[in-house]
């Protein structure tokens, strides 16, 4: 059997947890390995367990969702941290992303859906539900000028095409669907796109497009 995601859950309610549990035991490639009902246990569960990833809730009781996602950002850094919330605001988007978590996404969200987002996290993307990513770009191309548009010359039309539809939210495979393309061939035209902009995330790279105005939210 391939190499299990080792998943500590953080979340103040027990029924949430419980639930969340069940479904992700169900998988093949994730174990659930600890739980927390505040951000105090779980910075203590990532120091005794070393787990690949942390699922987060953001209001906890005691240390938040936040100051922890700050502490195993620095203390554990190869722990990757998503959050799960219902919480859509700006100001906690903003928050967490700059504490160090590689992915948000909403309590809306299918079963399914979070079990990608946490097996895209783990392999060192970025995961965020469509109604954050929208969230976050529209907020940063506000905020940031256009740059130089001969930069755009380094990608091709077929990237670009993919990268508007990332801003948009969509999944690997929803844009491999749109483009009648293989999932695989989409991962292959964001790592060339990655590359060629220096980033490292799918969201870096959306906002660097959004900010040189190489796409827009429209």
């Amino acid at each position: 059997m391939s190499k299990r995601i080792r998943v500590i859950l953080a979340d103040d309610h027990v029924l949430v947890r419980e639930g969340i549990r069940q479904f992700l035991e169900e998988t093949d490639d994730i174990a659930v390995v600890g739980e927390a009902s505040n951000g105090a246990e779980a910075i203590e569960l990532v120091e005794a367990l070393a787990p690949d990833l942390v699922l987060l809730d953001i209001q906890m009781p005691g240390v938040t969702g936040v100051q922890a996602a700050r502490h195993i950002r620095a203390d554990f850094p190869s722990v990757r941290i998503l959050v799960l919330t219902a919480h859509d605001d700006e100001p906690y988007i903003r928050a967490l992303l700059q504490a160090g978590a590689d992915g948000y996404v909403l309590k809306t969200t299918t079963s399914g859906d979070l079990i990608r987002a946490i097996r895209d996290v783990d392999a060192g993307l970025t995961a965020l539900s469509p109604a954050i990513t929208n969230a976050v770009v529209r907020q940063i191309s506000l905020q940031s000028p256009s740059g130089t548009p001969s930069q755009v010359e380094a990608l091709t039309e077929r990237e670009l095409e993919v990268l508007r539809l990332t801003a948009q939210g969509l999944t690997n495979r929803q844009i491999g669907q749109e483009l009648a393309i293989s999932h695989r061939t989409v991962q292959g035209h964001l790592a060339s796109i990655f590359q060629k902009l220096g980033v490292t995330s799918r969201t870096e790279a959306v906002t660097d497009a959004l900010r040189h105005g190489w796409i827009t939210m429209e």
